[in-house]
């Protein structure tokens, strides 16, 4: 994975851990709320993201690969 790809997965896992710790104060309908139109939708835009990353990290590797 490149690093572009593990700043992005630290830094969505720094943001749930600072969540977890948020949800242990606000515990009412707008912080569900909240984490369905924001988090849990961040989440998998970041899991998508990263297959693509992914996707990309080969294609750049095989260009590299055929141009030597």
């Amino acid at each position: 994975m490149s690093g572009a790809g593990h700043r992005l997965v630290a830094l969505t896992r720094d943001l749930a851990n600072r969540w977890q710790r948020t949800r242990e104060s606000w515990r009412d309908i707008k912080a569900d709320e909240f984490q369905r139109q924001y988090l849990d939708e961040l989440q998998t835009s970041v899991d998508k993201a990263m297959q693509v990353i992914e996707q990309l990290d080969k294609l750049m590797a095989k260009i590299r690969s055929d141009c030597e």
